[in-house]
């Protein structure tokens, strides 16, 4: 069968999916044209597609034969769902397989942060660093410090691990409550979000992009944390109304920010990189070379079940096919 892949892939994923298909791959790094992928997906069978694509009405309408959509990543906001359930297309991503690296990176921010990392690098090379004193580029410290977790999921349950590590307190606020025995282990104390906000030196994001958790700390929440606090972002962009985040930062509402994610990516909010009191990243949660390909292959094996017809080990929308086959 014939499968576009929509960005540059590790070759050993390439000759997975080329044992038995033809692969039609783009080979680049920027996200491929919008007018390429109408073109490129009429006769495909199978699509191998990354969270820059977006997979809606006109594409789905263009792909007559596509009978498997793999995706490339956690999210998934980029497709529509509803529209490839309609079509019985199964839709998969891949959940789980950066875990611990996206928390990895949630916490190197965490750090960067209280210790002004990135602050200090530019000054050492910009020989600015000519001596030391007392109460010279003081941070914060980490250790003993409130955590809030807002997400319990796989990934806000890696933070805590970490962060229990660095003897800090541990708050939660979570959509679902863990079993007692999991807030032992984890010396977890579940809060109410708006106490959360309240209480904690640190707050991390961990939930998903759905209508409720779209613009989850705006104004009114960013008001409520201590002027004191960071906020560390590593979820989805719109769960932050960046534009409130620059008033905030700006203001000294709160301290810093730590970001890996943006409202409209990838496009900043006007003021926000020129503020000293924030670290930014180019949406690196899954980028290790284990992650990325691990990620890669969870994505061929979803697309190759779909295509030999057997239930994708990942699929999002199954259920739904099973009730509604189109």
């Amino acid at each position: 069968m014939k499968v576009l892949v929509t960005a540059r892939m590790p070759e050993e994923v390439l000759s997975l999916i080329g044992q038995d298909h033809q692969v039609e791959s783009y080979d680049a790094d920027p996200p491929i044209d919008r007018q390429k992928l109408l073109r490129s997906i009429a006769d495909k069978e199978g699509l191998l597609c990354t969270i820059t694509d977006r997979i809606d009405t006109e594409v789905l309408d263009r792909a007559l034969a596509l009978k498997v959509i793999a995706n490339y990543g956690v999210g998934f906001e980029h497709i529509d769902i509803d529209g490839a359930s309609q079509r019985g297309i199964p839709v998969t991503n891949t959940p789980g397989v950066l875990t611990e690296t996206t928390a990895d990176l949630a916490f190197a921010l965490l750090l960067a942060t209280a210790r002004r990392v990135v602050e200090g690098d530019k000054r050492v090379r910009e020989g600015k660093f000519q001596y030391w004193a007392p109460l010279l580029f003081l941070g914060q410290d980490v250790s003993g410090k409130t955590l809030g977790i807002i997400g319990m999921g796989r990934i806000g349950k890696a933070v805590a691990r970490r962060a229990a590590g660095f003897g800090m307190k541990l708050i939660y606020h979570s959509r679902t409550r863990l079993s007692p025995i999991e807030e032992q282990e984890l010396w977890l104390s579940l809060k109410p979000l708006e106490t959360l906000l309240r209480e904690a030196d640190f707050v991390t994001l961990n939930v998903p992009l759905t209508p409720f958790t779209r613009h989850l700390i705006g104004s009114r929440e960013l008001e409520l944390m201590k002027p004191s606090a960071y906020l560390i972002h590593t979820a989805r962009g719109p769960v932050v109304d960046e534009a409130a985040l620059v008033v905030a930062l700006r203001q000294g509402q709160i301290r810093g920010a730590g970001l890996d994610v943006y409202e409209r990516e990838s496009e900043l909010c006007p003021g926000l990189a020129d503020l000293e009191n924030v670290v930014l990243l180019p949406h690196v949660g899954s980028a290790t070379v284990e992650t990325r390909t691990r990620m890669a292959l969870m994505a061929a094996e979803n697309l190759l079940a779909g295509l030999r017809g057997d239930p994708p080990p990942n699929c999002l929308n199954w259920a739904e096919l099973m009730r509604n086959p189109a």
